[in-house]
């Protein structure tokens, strides 16, 4: 099963979000082809209601440990609320480039 397939289930499990999407970014990076260790994560769910960012993004990273412990090296998460993620238009915004030794 690819990283991407398996966060899915993880998060769709945990969280039985109304939206998620899981892209890998890890082209973006200076990483090995097929890597599959940068992911932007967005996940909109009821479960996030009452939550501070910092507690969403906490949940997120536990939920997926296992993944960090096998190759896993970076989220950008966006963790909204069906309100918040309304509010936002229903868009994610765009990944900004690679800081860190990008491939550009």
């Amino acid at each position: 099963m690819s990283r991407k397939s398996s966060i899915e289930q993880i998060l769709n499990g945990a969280l039985a979000p109304a939206h998620l999407e899981v892209g890998d970014e890890s082209h973006m990076h200076s990483v090995p082809e097929g890597a599959e260790s940068h992911f932007k994560v967005t996940v909109v769910s009821d479960r996030f209601q009452g939550e501070k960012l910092v507690s969403r993004h906490r949940l997120i990273n536990q939920l997926l440990s296992a993944e960090f412990g096998s190759g896993l090296h970076a989220l950008a998460l966006h963790t909204w609320t069906p309100e918040e993620w309304y509010e936002k238009g229903g868009k994610t915004p765009e990944s900004p480039p690679c800081l860190g030794g990008s491939k550009a």
